[in-house]
């Protein structure tokens, strides 16, 4: 089996495991109580709390909120930056948000607030222009929201420059970062963002666990109610085995990043250099250079990516279409849809996406298989032309 979909989830480390396994088993007190044995486990929360705030250069672990997941930070930070407002803000984000932002992005348009989307280029970059005409129109407070890498292609975005733009309209800047938190430095102290949110089945935590990054100020309201928990940000039990997990992770991140980076980037390369010299018809899709080291995304012209996945998974390859299955249709990726690919290239692509355990091995293993499944694909295809 060779699992290249780390950017959907990667697996729990062994040293993420064995440090959650106490709190099981022994250490399994409330950290809201106020005896001896809850006390004990707060103190291992609040350790986790300053690993996490350590990995993103946070300054108060207190900035730190766990939440259960990515998807629960992206809509804990726009909903609840927007109710906290008095008016109806300007949402602005991109075309290629994950849907865990685009979802409530639009629920903040329907309940009166305004929505602008910024385009990308071919390559995936954003529209550095349409953002500052967007942001000095100035008619309702901005909440922004632009992710620090995307999801499908790996493209990375100026996050610096977009908070510069967004604070200087006194703004409030939400990251959805949950695809650069462990694979590339980010440090909240030097990029002007409010809000940040993170993933731990994204670094070798569980799934079921996450964090949003509230930087001191920033007004927030709750989004579950009944409980002083996260400093009255999150009612409800603490997570903590989880959150005991994705401390040790983002631990394990802080040792391992630079050199993880340089070998899956190595890995990536060898991987797509050798796909684009043995498959007819391939294309990365993306900026070649401006994107994370362990991402890419290439599309085979004429193909069917559902077809390609179908064949990798029979020969025991993992990894992912960027088509989405709705009420039995297959809808193409809006992310390559936004960034103008052409139809022969759109329903065809494959994201590759390596991690802390993938091997030489493993990339072997794809270019001895994949070019005979194009080239099989190929011939049975009637929308092949030379």
């Amino acid at each position: 089996m060779v699992y290249l979909d780390n950017n959907a989830t990667t697996a729990v480390a062994p040293e993420v495991v064995e440090a959650m396994l106490p709190f099981f088993e022994t250490h399994w007190g409330n950290p809201s109580s106020l005896h001896t044995f809850g006390n004990r486990t707060k103190r291992h929360m609040d350790t986790a709390r300053e690993k996490v705030a350590a990995l993103i250069g946070a300054s108060d672990p207190s900035e730190i909120m766990f939440t259960s997941c990515g998807s629960e930070s992206n809509n804990t930070a726009l909903r609840g930056a927007a109710s906290a407002l008095r008016n109806p803000p300007h949402v602005i984000t991109s075309q290629v948000e994950h849907s865990a932002v685009l979802a409530p992005c639009a629920l903040l348009e329907k309940e009166g607030g305004r929505l602008t989307h910024i385009a990308v280029n071919g390559e995936g970059h954003l529209d550095l222009d349409a953002l500052k005409a967007a942001v000095a129109e100035g008619d309702a407070p901005v909440l922004a929201s632009f992710m620090w890498a995307n999801n499908e292609t790996g493209v990375v975005f100026p996050v610096a420059e977009i908070g510069e733009l967004i604070h200087s309209a006194e703004g409030l800047f939400h990251t959805d970062a949950v695809q650069a938190v462990g694979k590339l430095p980010v440090d909240v102290q030097n990029v002007p963002v409010d809000l940040l949110s993170l993933s731990g089945h994204k670094l070798h935590a569980p799934k079921g666990i996450g964090a949003l990054y509230v930087r001191r100020g920033t007004r927030l309201n709750p989004l579950m109610l009944g409980g002083h928990q996260e400093r009255a940000r999150r009612a409800g039990t603490e997570n903590v085995p989880y959150i005991v997990g994705l401390g040790r992770a983002c631990e394990l991140a802080m040792q391992r990043m630079e050199e993880d980076a340089a070998r899956e980037q190595r890995l990536r390369d060898r991987l797509e250099g050798g796909l684009l010299a043995t498959c007819k018809g391939a294309t990365v899709n993306g900026d070649p250079a401006d994107r994370l080291p362990n991402t890419t995304n290439i599309s085979f012209e004429h193909l069917e990516g559902e077809a390609l996945l179908l064949m990798l998974d029979d020969v025991g390859i993992c990894t992912s279409t960027g088509a989405a299955c709705e009420s039995g249709s297959i809808e193409a990726s809006h992310v390559l849809k936004a960034m103008g690919l052409p139809r022969p290239l759109l329903n065809g692509s494959i994201r590759f996406s390596l991690g802390r355990y993938s091997t030489e091995e493993d990339v072997d293993y794809v270019l001895d298989q994949l070019p005979r499944i194009v080239g099989r694909l190929r011939e049975l295809s009637p929308n092949v032309h030379d």
